[in-house]
């Protein structure tokens, strides 16, 4: 079998920042795989960035981890940083084309995870960033998971983010991402069977 390398970039929802037990989503997700021996993972998360920033330095920092006789991938997780920082959802979808079209190019095999509603930001503009993200993934054949559907009325979501000093996902939180994601494409795209 050959290699798996995975880079996984986005902001501090990569990292987990928030969950007591550090292991947010990801974390998680790779406890419910079975993992080879020789599967490699690389969380490469930067708090607050953009897809703008994200754009500028995700090949030069995945290519330092990524090799021509593995199988290269890339999660790609978006958050709130753009909505934060002003950047229309015109430019997130160009951003993110950008990034999906280099990656693809280099035969590296994509997944895009959309950002989940978080209460201290304009749930409208965070869903348009979803949408935008979906679409861009739809016309290259790449796969989306959906995080803001599932959760922008999920109660057990709301009152984890309620009691958060973060504006972050805790352990529940991340469990919930982790789920969505488990059960929304995660052992079809690895490649990989669940953890009995």
């Amino acid at each position: 079998m050959t290699t798996i390398r995975l880079c996984v970039v986005g902001d501090e929802l990569v990292s987990g920042l928030g969950d007591a037990r550090g292991l947010g989503w990801l974390g998680r997700v790779l406890a419910r795989t079975q993992l080879p021996a020789d599967f490699q993972v690389f969380p490469l998360a930067v708090p607050d960035e953009t897809t703008t920033a994200l754009n500028e330095r995700w090949e030069r920092e995945c290519g330092l981890r990524f090799k021509p006789d593995t199988d290269n991938r890339l999660i790609i997780q978006i958050g709130k940083a753009d909505l934060v920082a002003g950047v229309s959802a015109a430019r997130t979808r160009l951003n993110l084309a950008n990034i999906l079209d280099v990656a693809m190019q280099h035969g590296i095999k994509p997944l895009v995870i959309g950002p989940p509603p978080l209460r201290s930001f304009d749930m409208r503009q965070l869903q348009a960033i979803s949408q935008a993200a979906f679409e861009v993934c739809e016309r290259r054949d790449v796969p989306f998971v959906d995080t803001f559907k599932p959760l922008a009325k999920h109660d057990q979501w709301h009152d984890d983010l309620s009691v958060s000093v973060t504006q972050m996902p805790s352990q529940a939180g991340y469990g919930l991402l982790a789920w969505i994601v488990l059960h929304r494409g995660w052992y079809s795209w690895i490649g990989l069977e669940p953890k009995h």
